[in-house]
């Protein structure tokens, strides 16, 4: 959640500095700090908003060429102005200072080396090992760039980090390992040039569109004369400079009253972006997923998804898909498990990583760990093209759903579930398991889903009913059944990371085994209903929950609520809207009706 911004110019880079981190607050954080470097170093944190920092370096009167900028989401220690970054170490005339995303794995072993070593640690946290490793590197002769590179040969870890020293007034060092970090490369003039790191291209957007994607391992100093870069071996390494197509519309708010409800919005058209390819087509092929694609899809016997968060619960979807239409088995693992566990290789596996960021460091390691145990046929789903994922993967499909700057994955969620349904199809055609008329029939389906979806989103005002209704509640319980129970998890873990209001998830069929224990009539259970053939047996729970006094809210189809209305108690809710995956699910065999209903009832 972390963010870091990095800059060197011939001009105040305080305000570059600010106006990045407040490009990143989207991330969430607890607090926020910039180190700048203009003839002494000075410090400015605060714990808060960006806003709060803002007015702290106004009223110090903060101006500086050099500067190092964070926003931090707590993780090694509590939230507190001595835990926030930047950190220093300052001791016989050498002084440092760091900001760090990630975790350091060793830093209790590094801590305890540096405390033997003479070093004062004042906060709690594992950052402040990095600024007092690269402090006794720098003290013992090596320039920055030098330190830098000594010090992340020490470190276990995650991390992006960017430094900066009082005694090289004019440069900032970087390195990344599992967390994002870029260069963005400014204008130049006689006087030099201007050059700049970030976590995330959204905060160099305000300077500059030429950036260079690092990789994992780099090292990289940045300054008025230029930049270099050398990879996890030292060696000189070139990094290409590509002009970034974020738009500065897209990560502005517009009509919007926050950025959450902007990209729920933006799903529509996303969704449109991503089918651009098979919107006119009469047929899907192999090669939409790349050259290869034909080659390995002809030869795989089993498919293994790998992915975090939300990305996770699209795989558990596509698993009821890949099975149901396209006959092949389908695991699903949760990347930081499957890289920390021993598991069987099985012969001719196509292992799919699913990302939005394809910079997930449990991903790209998960990815690494199936490759390392033979598993050597890959395809990234993902969302950024620059990405690590998709440039260590064999096979790509890009979802296209433009950067989402709301902590909620919504538009990434509903483009990658477009994607895993299109992959679907053709695995199902490749291996003669689809006609040429059911395919015509779920390509429609498929690009109908845009004005399906705009439907849906006309029962705004219905939701913003129930979240009145939810504001005071501190529990919830989300059901669905087939391939709607990842859509109830992922509904439950939308609630948890907005509201910090408990969420739990289960299969509707479950509920008797330990969880109707828990409904009561303070306890909402949200239902996903769609008129498929599981319906009845959905119906059967819904009584469990109302014999316990417990207050439902059922998303369906309209006719399923309609059939069910005279059973619903005084203080039930419902509301039926179109299901925007229905066509998916008819195509996997568990939907009776003719088709989703659209709109609101």
């Amino acid at each position: 959640m972390c963010g870091i911004v990095g800059a060197v110019a011939q001009r105040n880079v305080v305000p570059i500095l600010i106006e990045g981190l407040r490009r990143l607050e989207y991330r969430g954080y607890d607090s926020a700090g910039i180190a700048i470097l203009n003839g002494a170093m000075e410090r400015v944190r605060s714990v808060g908003r960006v806003s709060d920092l803002e007015a702290r370096a106004r009223e110090m009167r903060a101006i500086a060429p050099t500067g190092i900028a964070h926003t931090r989401w707590a993780t090694h220690g509590g939230v507190s102005e001595k835990n926030a970054h930047p950190h220093f170490s300052s001791r016989d005339g050498v002084e440092v200072s760091v900001v760090h995303n990630g975790i350091i794995e060793n830093h209790e072993a590094l801590r305890a080396r540096l405390l033997e070593a003479g070093y004062q640690f004042v906060s709690d946290t594992d950052t402040e090992v990095i600024a007092h490793l690269l402090h006794s590197h720098v003290a013992s002769g090596l320039k920055l760039f030098e330190a830098m590179q000594q010090t992340v040969r020490e470190l276990a870890g995650a991390y992006a980090i960017a430094a900066i020293h009082v005694g090289e007034p004019h440069t900032v060092v970087g390195s990344r390992r599992g967390s994002p970090l870029l260069l963005g490369v400014g204008q130049s003039n006689a006087e030099g040039s201007e050059n700049f790191l970030a976590s995330d291209t959204s905060a160099l957007l305000q300077v500059t569109r030429r950036v260079a994607y690092l990789e994992d391992g780099d090292v990289v100093r940045i300054g008025t004369d230029g930049y270099a870069i050398v990879d996890r071996d030292g060696r000189p390494a070139h990094r290409p400079i590509v002009e970034s197509q974020l738009s500065a519309d897209s990560i502005e708010l517009g009509q919007y009253q926050h950025y959450m409800q902007k990209e729920i919005f933006e799903q529509p058209g996303a969704i449109a972006n991503t089918l651009e390819m098979v919107t006119n087509a009469s047929s899907v092929s192999a090669g939409l997923f790349g050259a290869e694609a034909e080659e390995v899809f002809a030869r795989t016997k089993h498919i293994l998804i790998l992915a975090c968060g939300t990305s996770w619960h699209a795989g558990l979807v596509a698993k009821y898909w890949l099975e149901a239409i396209a006959g092949i088995p389908v695991s699903v693992e949760i990347a930081s498990e499957y890289r920390y566990r021993d598991s069987v290789a099985l012969p001719k596996t196509l292992v799919i990583t699913v990302s939005q960021s394809g910079e997930t460091a449990d991903t790209l390691a998960a990815l690494q760990h199936a490759t390392t145990i033979g598993l050597r046929d890959s395809l990234s789903i993902c969302n950024v093209p620059e990405s690590a994922l998709v440039r260590q993967s064999r096979l790509r499909f890009l979802t296209r759903a433009g950067p989402e700057i709301g902590v909620a994955s919504t538009k990434a969620f509903t483009t990658q579930l477009t994607v895993l349904f299109v992959l679907t199809l053709v695995l199902a055609r490749q291996r003669r398991r689809l006609s040429a008329a059911r395919e015509k029939e779920l390509l429609a389906q498929l690009r109908h889903l845009p004005a399906a979806m705009n439907h849906v989103l006309e029962c705004e005002g219905a939701v913003r009913h129930w979240a009145n209704r939810f504001a005071p509640k501190q529990h919830a319980l989300f059901l669905g059944r087939g391939v709607h129970y990842p859509i109830a998890q992922e509904g439950a873990l939308k609630l948890k990371e907005i509201t910090y209001i408990h969420a739990e998830a289960y299969a509707a069929g479950e509920l008797k085994h330990g969880p109707l224990a828990l409904v009561d009539r303070d306890m909402p259970v949200v239902v996903v209903a769609p008129n498929d053939s599981l319906i009845e047996k959905l119906k059967s729970n819904l009584q469990e929950v109302r014999a316990r006094g417990g207050e439902l809210f059922v998303f369906a189809d309209r006719d399923t609520l309609i059939e069910d209305q005279h059973h619903q108690p005084r203080g039930s809710r419902g509301v039926a809207v179109a299901d925007p995956a229905r066509g998916a699910a008819a195509a996997a065999g568990v939907s009776r009706g003719a088709g989703a209903r659209d709109g609101c009832g």
